[in-house]
């Protein structure tokens, strides 16, 4: 009877806060579920963009997976997705670990380094296709033959070049996840470790990065899937040249659709661009462990 009693009142409790998340639901059904069904809907039909959408079976799927175009666009979007992460990861956690401290000077860096994420990436892009440019840009300003290079022009260059730029628009971003990990890091365990004896250095790998693993996992999944809507930046920067070198998969969706008007097709892009992404993040986060409910300070 008391058990009977203790399930009704725990049912009563948690029955009306399943109402909360109704809105939500909602939204997530009519701006997500739905769109995505149509793209799949649509992936297997034959549509210009203007003229009467016809079902076409698996034809637009055959020429999108058989296209080179496409092969290379996955791996472009691969190669920026491993740069950028290797470029990012170490820059904002050393960021974040830094400005973290209780210095008065460290609150006025953390403003200056989180400028440019209140900048638009099509700004961004316009700001520095104009400085790179070798004939009008920084190096022919400064007189710098070194720096005077056709940098988007170049396909050995552009590639270094889109991931410095990605880097410099959301290290801030990243850096800002890390700043709140490190600081819910209690300063016991911090004390605990100079007692014994421990540096800055030992602290930092023995404490620092140990209580950062969720936040780390949390950094990556944000960085890999934000890798592949890296499409506005880079749309402005090169357009995808020189040639195919910069054509990430959300670009060469964009480009077969609205250019080479086949819908189909781009809408096979846009699903193999959601199964990626949620590929990602499911892998990412299955390295985090089971116990998503753990918390980052356990074993403190």
């Amino acid at each position: 009877m008391a058990f009977t009693s203790t399930a009704s009142r725990r049912a009563r409790e948690s029955g009306p806060s399943g109402w909360l998340a109704a809105p939500a639901l909602v939204f997530f059904l009519v701006f997500a579920v739905i769109p995505l069904a149509g793209v799949v809907a649509l992936s297997f039909t034959k549509w210009d963009g203007l003229s009467e959408i016809t079902f076409d079976g698996v034809a637009s799927w055959a020429r999108t997976l058989t296209d080179p175009v496409t092969a290379n666009a996955l791996w472009v979007t691969a190669k920026i997705m491993v740069f950028s992460y290797v470029v990012q990861t170490p820059i904002s956690l050393l960021l974040g670990v830094f400005t973290a401290g209780g210095q008065r000077y460290r609150a006025v860096l953390a403003v200056l380094y989180f400028l440019p994420l209140l900048l638009s990436s099509a700004a961004i892009a316009i700001a520095y296709k104009a400085l790179l440019d070798p004939n009008f840009g920084m190096g022919a300003g400064l007189g710098l033959p070194a720096l005077a290079q056709d940098w988007l022009g170049n396909s050995d260059l552009v590639l270094f070049v889109v991931v410095f730029v990605i880097a410099w628009q959301f290290v801030p971003f990243h850096t800002l996840i890390y700043q709140g990990g490190v600081r819910q890091i209690p300063g016991s365990l911090y004390e605990a470790a100079q007692i014994d004896g421990a540096g800055r250095l030992q602290q930092f790998f023995a404490i620092t990065l140990p209580q950062l693993k969720y936040t780390i996992i949390t950094s990556s999944t944000l960085m890999a899937v934000g890798s592949l809507a890296y499409f506005d930046l880079i749309f402005v920067l090169t357009g995808g040249g020189p040639g195919y070198s910069t054509r990430l998969l959300p670009l060469h969706m964009y480009l077969t659709g609205f250019k080479a008007n086949d819908m189909g097709a781009a809408s096979a892009l846009g699903v193999i661009l959601v199964v990626v992404g949620l590929a990602l993040a499911l892998i990412l986060q299955r390295l985090g462990g089971t116990n998503r409910k753990a918390s980052q300070l356990e074993g403190a």
